[in-house]
């Protein structure tokens, strides 16, 4: 699950990029709003946590200009005035949510999945493929009921491929949703994780499929 973060206090942004990355989460920064508004024309978040107060592009400016190119990601406005104008202001410009500074770190990750879900439009807590099964509040994966261990960028993986179940997921989206902007993405490391997965995965009901020149398939086996 891939979540840019907009802020404009360093330290703050540091420790809540942390936290959401020890809770298995793909997290992009942008310090002012003008960054933040290229990365959301060049890259697919989950969801969107924008600070109202930023430099170079105010909050609400990022927030129309997202919505003016009909880009529906969930956006959670941050900020630090409990004024109910401005929250009917922000959520009347496109908002999903809105939470106020300081903030408990459970609540935010609790409407982060909760906006990402919404957004998928998935209504059950369980997504299965055989007897693999995922749940969409907790965020982990089981085999007949047992928890499968995975790494960070194997869970990444098999996230995205069983949150399009039954449909074939490019090497670039793949990418894309398991590389935060810093790191180096690599097509070769994309190959080991499916390796990776496959290996776990042998004797499960679940299998990941390769569709040459097109991608990956996760799918139940025949």
């Amino acid at each position: 699950m891939k979540v840019l973060l907009i802020e404009d206090n360093v330290s703050l942004i540091h420790w809540l990029a942390r936290l959401l990355k020890e809770d298995r989460f793909v997290v992009d920064t942008a310090l002012d709003g003008e960054v933040a508004d290229q990365l959301l024309q060049m890259q697919h978040y989950d969801v969107v946590l924008l600070d109202l107060q930023i430099p170079r592009l105010s909050g609400k400016s990022v927030l129309r200009r997202l919505r003016a190119r009909h880009n529906n990601v969930p956006v959670l406005m941050v900020t630090a005035s409990g004024s109910v104008d401005e929250k009917v202001e922000c959520l009347g410009l496109g908002a999903d949510d809105y939470l106020v500074k300081p903030f408990e770190v459970r609540e935010l990750v609790a409407r982060i999945k909760a906006l990402a879900r919404r957004q998928a439009g998935e209504k059950q807590s369980d997504l299965t493929c055989g007897d693999l099964s995922y749940n969409n509040d907790t965020r982990q994966f089981h085999v007949r009921g047992e928890p499968l261990a995975l790494r960070l960028k194997e869970h990444a993986t098999l996230e995205i491929l069983i949150k399009r179940l039954g449909k074939t997921v490019s090497k670039t989206t793949l990418m894309e949703g398991i590389y935060a902007l810093e790191e180096d993405a690599s097509e070769d490391a994309v190959e080991i994780y499916i390796h990776r997965i496959r290996k776990k995965l042998e004797g499960c009901q679940a299998a990941i499929v390769t569709l040459r020149g097109l991608g990956y398939l996760l799918q139940q086996k025949q």
